[in-house]
């Protein structure tokens, strides 16, 4: 990826975790738009509502980062939304709706967010500044230009 990451983040949109999480939403979104028409509020919904979620816990982590705790718990339920993702991918698997390959990479693109996540809960200090406006970071794997 080439990108000039900027100096601090001024809005959870610049960061790569959460552009990923809004990708990964969308694309498990079409993937659900081929499961079979019974299925339509049950499998089908609950994978949605949790990829959907994994990127608005956040957003949420990113409005509370004055409060490290609260930072760390919200991207902590972001981490958990992504492995039920997860779980509900091993299903559409076991049920035949998701072939092996398309299952590797959803899961691999899983893995990555859960990465990104741990690594802001491992630095959030970081990210939890006196100031709301300002991020202080010194890599440039979390943002995006």
């Amino acid at each position: 990826m080439n990108y000039e990451a900027p100096s601090f983040a001024h809005s959870f949109r610049d960061l790569v975790v959460h552009r990923k999480a809004r990708e990964l939403a969308k694309d498990v979104f079409d993937f659900t738009l081929t499961l079979p028409k019974n299925d339509e509020f049950s499998l089908k919904d609950q994978v949605r509502r949790a990829s959907r979620s994994i990127g608005a816990q956040i957003a949420e982590a990113w409005a509370k980062r004055r409060y490290e705790k609260h930072f760390v718990s919200k991207l902590t339920d972001g981490d958990a939304e992504q492995m039920e993702v997860q779980h509900w991918m091993d299903i559409c698997l076991d049920c035949g709706f998701l072939k092996q390959a398309d299952y590797q990479e959803f899961i691999e693109r899983l893995e990555e967010i859960n990465r990104l996540l741990h690594g802001m809960i491992n630095k959030a200090n970081m990210f939890c500044t006196n100031s709301p406006d300002t991020l202080h970071e010194a890599t440039e794997e979390y943002f995006t230009a």
